[in-house]
C-alpha cells in the first residue's frame, strides 16, 4: 500500500505565454515520480497568456490569469486531474493590468495585478464560476528605483499556513502587506493587519513558508537577497538576510521564485537575468539559512519552479528557452543535478504539481 502511494503519478500543469506563438495555452502532463519523465495529456487552447494558475484545495477547479495589459482577464475551468482535461466555465475582467499571480481557496479567488498595482478578490459560485470582483485594493506607493519603482506593483498573493491572513508582496513599493482574511467579508474580505518593509530598491517578489509554518522567506528581485523571518499569527520578525549570487557576479540578477523542500530542510531560489541559477540553502532549526550550492538552470529565465511531492525532483520553467528542465534532488545534501530530462513547451511560466 505504501509502495502504491509512492509510485502514484502526479499531474503537472503548465501556464504559458501564448502571444509569442510558441505556446497554445495551458498544458497538462503526467509526471512519473520514479523516473522523472513527463507525458503530455492535454492542452487547453483558446485562452490568451495563461501565465499563472491556481487549483482549488479539492482539485476540482483551475483558475488562470490572462496577462494582456488593460484587457487582462481571469478565467475559471473545471479540472479532471486524472485526464488532465480542463474545461472553460467563465471569465471576468482582472479589474487592473497584467495580473501576475493568482491564488484560490474554497470560497475566493484573489489576484495580484502587477502593472496597476492592485489586488482583486472574486467569489466562487458552487459550479466554480467566478463572481464579479467583490473587492479591489489599490496600492499607491513607490520606491527608489527610477525605472521599476515609480508606482506600486503587486507581485504575489499567498495565504499564510494558518489560513487567517493573505500576504501580498509589492515590488514597486518595497513592502509586503499582511491582510486579515475574512471569508464572509464580501467587500471587506481583506483588511490591512500590518506592513513589512524591505530594503529600499530591493523589490520583494515571491515569498514561501516552511512546512511547519514557523518561518518565511522573501526573494527580492533586484538584489537577489533572501530575507528570513519568523512567523506567528500574522506577525513577521526578520532574523537574517543572505545573498544568492556569486561574489563575482556582474549584470542583472532578476530573482524570481522561492520554495522550501517538502521535508523543510532546504530552501531553493531562482535568479534569471545574467545569472540563470537555482541556489540552495540549508535551513537551521532556528530558521536561519546557510548557503549550500548553486547550479545552472540549463536554460534562460527560470521564472518558476516546483519540487515534486516525493522531494526527488525539481522542475524548472525556463521561460526564455522554451523548456522545463528536470533536476534530480539529493534529499540528504539538497544538491541538484541535471537529470537530462526535458519538457519542450513554449514560454513556460507557472508549474503546478498535483
Amino acid at each position: 500500500m505504501l509502495l502504491a502511494t509512492q509510485v502514484q503519478s502526479q499531474t503537472l500543469l503548465i501556464g504559458t505565454y501564448t502571444n509569442s506563438g510558441k505556446s497554445e495555452g495551458i498544458y497538462s502532463y503526467d509526471f512519473n515520480p520514479l523516473s522523472g519523465t513527463a507525458t503530455l495529456k492535454s492542452v487547453a487552447k483558446g485562452v490568451s497568456n495563461p501565465s499563472y494558475l491556481s487549483v482549488t484545495p479539492d482539485k476540482k477547479f483551475l483558475y488562470a490569469v490572462s496577462e494582456s495589459g488593460d484587457a487582462s482577464t481571469v478565467s475559471a475551468f473545471t479540472l479532471n486531474p486524472a485526464s488532465g482535461k480542463v474545461d472553460f466555465i467563465n471569465k471576468q475582467s482582472s479589474a487592473g493590468a497584467d495580473p501576475c499571480y493568482i491564488t484560490a481557496n474554497a470560497t475566493h479567488v484573489i489576484i495580484a495585478n502587477y502593472s496597476s498595482g492592485n489586488i482583486v478578490v472574486y467569489g466562487r459560485n458552487a459550479d466554480g464560476s467566478l463572481t464579479e470582483p467583490l473587492q479591489v485594493i489599490q496600492h499607491t506607493g513607490k520606491s527608489v528605483d527610477a525605472t521599476r519603482q515609480t508606482s506600486a506593483h503587486a507581485h504575489m498573493v499567498k495565504f499564510t499556513p494558518d489560513k487567517k491572513y493573505l500576504i501580498c508582496t509589492d515590488l514597486g513599493e518595497d513592502l509586503t502587506y499582511v491582510y486579515n482574511y475574512n471569508p464572509k467579508g464580501k467587500d471587506k474580505t481583506l483588511t490591512v493587519k500590518t506592513i513589512v518593509k524591505s530594503n529600499p530598491g530591493s523589490g520583494p517578489r515571491h515569498l514561501t513558508f516552511t512546512p511547519n509554518g514557523k518561518f518565511a522567506y522573501v526573494a527580492h528581485e533586484f538584489t537577489g537577497i533572501v530575507t528570513a523571518y519568523t512567523y506567528n499569527n500574522g506577525n513577521f520578525k526578520k532574523i537574517q538576510e543572505i545573498g544568492s549570487v556569486a561574489e563575482n557576479h556582474k549584470g542583472r540578477i532578476d530573482a524570481a521564485d522561492i520554495h522550501v523542500s517538502p521535508d523543510g530542510k532546504f530552501l531553493y531560489e531562482s535568479n534569471r537575468g545574467d545569472a540563470n541559477t537555482i541556489n540552495v540553502f540549508s535551513i537551521y532549526p532556528t530558521g536561519r539559512l546557510a548557503f549550500v550550492s548553486r547550479v545552472s538552470t540549463m536554460g534562460k529565465g527560470p521564472r518558476n519552479f516546483t519540487i515534486d511531492k516525493t522531494g526527488k525532483f525539481v522542475l524548472v520553467a525556463n521561460q526564455n528557452s522554451d523548456e522545463v528542465v528536470i533536476f534530480n534532488r539529493d534529499q540528504t545534501s539538497g544538491a541538484l543535478t541535471d537529470s537530462g530530462k526535458r519538457i519542450a513547451v513554449g514560454n513556460p511560466v507557472c508549474l503546478i504539481l498535483l
